[in-house]
């Protein structure tokens, strides 16, 4: 008993317990953003908003998500965590083009995104595109519904209105590369044009603008570059940049968003000249799983900087969207582009 009562040798402890794996996390899940991150987000201008085309890329891991996933399980779960990156405050829908999508559509994207974000959404190729193609982007024949303002307004800007409420931004008819016949008479499809935009519903929501994006120089060139400003002006349209290879520089298509000023500026940066007008398979071969940058652009980010900061500083909206097929990559070509932005800001 004196031996218990006073440092006996203690009973047999019980064998420890093996320890347990860790819990394995399921769903998409954030990367981790340092603090630069949010304090480089902090220091850019509220009315711009900076995104990317799509969001179901596996190759932004360690940008975007935190883990590998396929792109299916990103594009169903993927743009709440999107919504969530300091930097990403708009995206562009680009499966609009392929398939008109309804109210109900809509209104699911706009419910995995917080209030202040606003979506860049394509027309359906149905109305934007002159001709109908096959599946491998071959034309067919001529397409009786292009520039339809009734198709336009029932398949695209009325449920897209519906569907994304507040938290639309820029709708976005990309004019496919025209015919020769219809290239030859410019000054109708201009006036087409204007028919139908003028057709469209009120837009009714803080934010909204339409734009029109094409693909064919023609379209900037000096004898219809006036034209082409009085269309959209009168319709309470603008135009989209659009940074392509089939496209001249931005500084050759600055000259017509001057003739619509004041006003938003929409951006859409989808192709790096260096491949050549018809690049994308080149650039998706080159440049996939789009983890990093391929060819910097220094000149684009330099005079695009110049241009958001001047247009937001003057109290306007300017929604950019940048494939990957622009650099590489396009959430670190969105860092460049938000680092040089703000740089500007604070060198004012």
């Amino acid at each position: 008993m004196q031996d218990d009562l006073f440092g006996g040798p203690p009973p047999p402890s019980a064998p420890a317990a093996p320890d347990k794996a860790p819990a394995r996390r399921t769903g998409v899940h954030p990367a981790t953003w340092g603090g630069d991150l949010h304090a480089l987000a902090a220091r850019l201008p509220p009315r711009l908003r900076l995104g990317t085309s799509s969001w179901s890329y596996p190759g932004w891991q360690g940008l975007v998500w935190e883990s590998a996933h396929s792109e299916q399980t990103l594009a169903k779960k993927g743009l709440p965590v999107y919504a969530r990156h300091p930097l990403l405050r708009t995206v562009s829908i680009d499966r609009s083009f392929y398939r008109p999508l309804t109210a109900s559509d809509y209104a699911r994207y706009a419910a995995q995104v917080p209030g202040d974000f606003r979506f860049v959404v394509k027309a359906p190729s149905l109305v934007a595109d002159a001709l109908v193609r096959s599946e491998d982007g071959r034309a067919r024949e001529p397409n009786p519904a292009f520039l339809n303002p009734q198709l336009a307004a029932q398949e695209f800007v009325a449920p897209a209105l519906e569907g994304l409420g507040a938290r639309t931004g820029a709708l976005v008819f990309q004019l496919s590369p025209l015919p020769w016949r219809l290239l030859d008479r410019l000054p109708e499809v201009l006036e087409r044009l204007r028919t139908l935009l003028q057709a469209q519903p009120p837009l009714g929501r803080p934010d909204a603008v339409l734009a029109v994006e094409v693909r064919d120089p023609e379209w900037l060139a000096p004898e219809h570059m006036g034209h082409f400003a009085d269309v959209l002006r009168s319709s309470g349209a603008t135009y989209c940049l659009g940074l392509h290879a089939r496209l001249p520089p931005l500084a050759e298509q600055l000259p017509l968003l001057r003739l619509l000023w004041p006003g938003p500026l929409v951006c859409r940066w989808n192709l790096h000249p260096v491949h050549g007008p018809h690049g994308y398979e080149d650039a998706q071969k080159l440049y996939a799983p789009y983890d990093r940058i391929h060819h910097p652009d220094p000149d684009t980010h330099a005079l695009l900087a110049r241009t958001l900061a001047g247009v937001c500083g003057r109290g306007q909206n300017a929604y950019v969207t940048i494939s990957n097929h622009a650099e590489g990559c396009a959430p670190l070509t969105v860092r460049r582009l938000a680092e040089q932005v703000a740089a500007l800001g604070a060198a004012q």
